[in-house]
């Protein structure tokens, strides 16, 4: 009744921005908030700013309804009632364990729609949960700390190891890393704390250690994994042709490792890709490594699944250029972790505003043609003037629904959704550059002379 009422004009015109914030409203309830941080967080404390309330800021921030978190504090000042010195010290301790509850939690909550709506995405090989596994360095941020005022070099707030979960395209778990140099494989140890038996864990050449590979498989879970150099093991019985992907030939051939830690042996499968185009680093060979068993999956369908790895390239992608997930001005590694956090958070969002849709209209339209783009542009035009027209005790109806009825009622503002509003345009091939010869020693050029001369 009340979606009938007070929401009509909104869901009538702009339902993506009320399907925003019911899910936001469901994803950042402050008690389950303040809860999170208390049961989480082991130094910092709650003196006069809640967690919920630094959240609440920062998600409007990273949403792009205001520029700069400044400029979220000066719209929100009477609410958030500390000095922005408080708000800066705040954001700047807010710790790494917190920040990945924070993505987890959200993962946690937005499962059970996610299969409520029955929008899950097929698997990409049945009997597995597959999960993709990459990592992302934080953009370099300005010199405002004093400690980077007397270097040229680009200082760089962080890292994170990500986990995309395929079918529900959710990120379900992050680790976090203070040091922009550090090496990725540092977190693998926090990451085998979160295998478990029938995963399929898909992952980048960087991944590749023995460690990991055999710490899946004592967990029961399986890998496909590009070779790393330094990872060998020894070549058991002849390769040979097992059909083809869009990118090549497919070869197999049984690769026997061994763990240097337990002297323990690993028979796996060793599947090479002859590539028709190189990479651009001038490989025309594409090694893969796996224990899935022959019977589970076909060495051309491992080889196309380990291709869809760039899904979580996808997801990066999309988070770096809707969302305000590097904010340069926070140079603090803390500090600058949270906000992506809080973008992983938003992406789980999105995921399930998508996931609406594809109940909705159908999982191939949405696929195809619905841009994320679009879809988070009208959000941040549209959210501050919806919360001003709508008071906030309005929404809390969105936290009090079941799970079923909270998906049904995404289903029903999706059905109102003309997704001719958020189409892809997706462009065509890159034409190659052309050499640039002319006004080589120059700095400056007129456009209006040159498109003259044409």
């Amino acid at each position: 009744m009340l979606l009938e009422t007070i929401f009509a004009p909104f869901v009538k015109e702009r339902p993506i921005c009320v399907m925003a914030r019911a899910v936001l409203e469901r994803l950042l309830d402050a008690p389950r908030l303040d809860a999170l941080f208390a049961r989480t967080a082991q130094q910092q404390y709650t003196r006069e700013l809640l967690f919920s309330s630094l959240v609440q800021l920062m998600s409007e921030v990273v949403l792009g309804v205001h520029p700069t978190v400044h400029a979220a504090y000066q719209a929100n000042k009477e609410a958030i009632g500390v000095s922005t010195t408080a708000l800066y010290n705040k954001l700047d301790r807010v710790e790494t364990d917190v920040a990945a509850a924070l993505v987890r939690d959200s993962a946690a909550l937005a499962e059970p729609v996610v299969k409520a709506l029955q929008a899950s995405h097929p698997r990409w090989v049945p009997g597995y949960q597959i999960k993709v596994l990459d990592g992302n360095h934080l953009a370099p941020t300005e010199h405002r700390l004093q400690a980077l005022r007397g270097t040229w070099a680009a200082p760089l707030p962080g890292q994170a190891l990500v986990v995309l979960d395929q079918q529900r395209m959710l990120i379900t778990d992050v680790f976090l890393h203070e040091d922009g140099h550090a090496q990725e494989r540092r977190l693998i140890a926090q990451v085998l704390q979160h295998v478990q038996a029938d995963d399929l864990w898909i992952e980048d050449r960087n991944f590749c250690t023995l460690g990991l590979m055999f710490g899946m498989a004592r967990r029961g879970a399986v890998f496909v994994v590009r070779q790393h150099g330094q990872v060998q093991g020894e070549l058991v019985g002849r390769r040979t042709r097992q059909g083809a992907s869009r990118s090549g030939s497919v070869y197999e051939q049984a690769l026997l490792m061994c763990d240097p830690d337990g002297g323990e042996t690993m028979r796996g499968r060793r599947i090479t890709v002859q590539l028709t185009q190189p990479t651009r680093d001038g490989d025309t060979a594409l090694h893969i490594l796996t224990n899935v068993p022959p019977h589970r999956a076909s060495a051309a369908q491992l080889a196309r699944v380990y291709g869809k790895r760039w899904s979580i390239e996808t997801a990066f992608y999309e988070i770096t250029t809707t969302l305000a997930c590097e904010i340069n001005t926070l140079g603090y590694p803390k500090a600058a972790l949270f906000p992506f956090c809080l973008a992983l958070l938003a992406y789980n969002a999105v995921s399930l505003i998508k996931a609406a849709l594809r109940s909705a209209h159908g999982r191939q339209k949405i696929n195809d043609e619905v841009s994320s783009y679009y879809l988070a542009l009208e959000i941040g035009r549209t959210y501050d003037g919806m919360l001003i027209a709508i008071p906030a005790p309005h929404w809390a109806l969105f936290r009090e629904l079941s799970t079923k009825e909270f998906a049904n009622t995404l289903r029903d503002l999706a059905s109102s959704v003309q997704l001719a509003r958020y189409q892809k345009h997706p462009r065509g091939p890159k034409k190659p550059p052309p050499e640039r010869t002319a006004y080589r020693s120059g700095q400056h050029v007129s456009t209006a002379k040159l498109l003259a001369q044409k």
